[in-house]
């Protein structure tokens, strides 16, 4: 008798745990292969070149780097000229919107989500794009370089 209980009890868990879905993972639909994914724009847009570079491990983006490099490979968000004449007129610089855009996209694991920054509008289309890029990359594993055609400049 006391190995029937114990059959039911079992039984019983593992037919809640398949109807209600416990032990599923959320992320599975994403598919992500592990790597490292980089898309970057096509054209400089005022001197500056954006990329974003995922990295992927266990179907989930574990870290995400945001940012944008001129001809000589500077990076924007170290620019202290750039923040101090854009942050007045614009009320966010580059490394305050590239951190928030990264963040976010970490958080949030897709694209759909990612809200947009006033000031920063241009930038964060561009990320957008930069971001379906690498995904789509991750979802197929193909590590080379994504190129994406820029959003007109609006900063």
């Amino acid at each position: 008798m006391r190995k029937y209980n114990i059959l039911g009890v079992v039984l019983g868990i593992f037919l809640c745990a398949m109807s209600s879905g416990c032990g599923t993972n959320p992320k599975a639909e994403n598919n992500f292969q592990d790597g490292y994914y980089t898309a970057i724009m096509s054209d400089y847009n005022f001197g500056w070149k954006e990329f974003v570079t995922i990295c992927v491990m266990d179907n989930k983006i574990v870290s995400v780097e945001y940012n944008a490099k001129n001809a000589a490979g500077f990076i924007k968000s170290w620019d202290s000229a750039y923040m101090r004449n854009m942050n007045p007129v614009s009320g966010t610089y580059p490394n305050r919107y590239t951190r928030t855009y990264a963040a976010q996209f970490l958080e949030k694991q897709n694209v759909q989500d990612i809200d947009l920054l006033t000031g920063a509008t241009s930038s964060g289309k561009n990320f957008q794009k930069l971001a379906a890029a690498v995904l789509d990359h991750a979802r197929t594993g193909n590590t080379q370089l994504a190129e994406v055609a820029a959003e007109p400049a609006e900063e």
